[in-house]
Order: C-alpha cells, then sequence, then structure tokens
C-alpha cells in the first residue's frame, strides 16, 4: 500500500500549493495622498471593521469569508485611511493592514451634540 491512490494525490496538491506559493508577489503601493474625499460603502464598511479590533487591526477577509478586494485596500492605503501594519511572510501578496487615524475619524461614530 506504499503508492495508495489517495497519498499520490496528496503529495500532487501540496506540490501544487508550493509552487503557487513560490509565485505570489509582494504587492507594490503608490504613495500615499491623504484625501478630503469620503470613502465608498465598501471602503468604509471594510474599515469599520477596524474600529473594534486591536491595534485598528484591518480584516484579511469579509463578513461572507470572501477576501477583501486589493483594490479596496489599496485604494483606502493611498488615500490615508490605512496604513501596512506588517508583512506577512507566508503570504507575501497579502495587505495586513491598519486603520490610521484619519481613517479612524471618517469612519468612527459621531457622538450626539
Amino acid at each position: 500500500m506504499a503508492n495508495a491512490p489517495g497519498a499520490v494525490r496528496a503529495r500532487g496538491a501540496a506540490a501544487k500549493t508550493a509552487v503557487r506559493a513560490q509565485k505570489t508577489k509582494p504587492v507594490r503601493l503608490k504613495s500615499v495622498q491623504p484625501s478630503r474625499g469620503q470613502p465608498s460603502k465598501t471602503q468604509a464598511a471594510w474599515l469599520r471593521r477596524g474600529l473594534d479590533q486591536p491595534g485598528g487591526k484591518l480584516p484579511l477577509f469579509d463578513a461572507n469569508g470572501q477576501r477583501v478586494h486589493t483594490g479596496t485596500i489599496k485604494s483606502c492605503i493611498q488615500q490615508g485611511w490605512a496604513e501596512p501594519w506588517f508583512e506577512n511572510p507566508v503570504k507575501p501578496d497579502w495587505l495586513v493592514c491598519k486603520l490610521t487615524d484619519l481613517g479612524r475619524a471618517l469612519v468612527a461614530p459621531q457622538a450626539p451634540r
């Protein structure tokens, strides 16, 4: 039973995953230019999810378990609403970010006057 079909498939899947991991490239970002505009509904929803997290960490996945679109993340970084927190050595193409003070001010609930 040394060459069980399941064992061959498992090794094949692991090899394909290893090859995919080697092909990922770190994400390149443009310079940050703070904006006076307002975030879109999608951007605001993503930014709000960082309000209750330690350090303002922003999620990699949305409420439905789908990965947050890279364009949404990059746009928020370029507007100055989020900033890269650290590089993920396992997944260098994933942007791990946190809220900036500007981002927090835009999406935090305002106290009644």
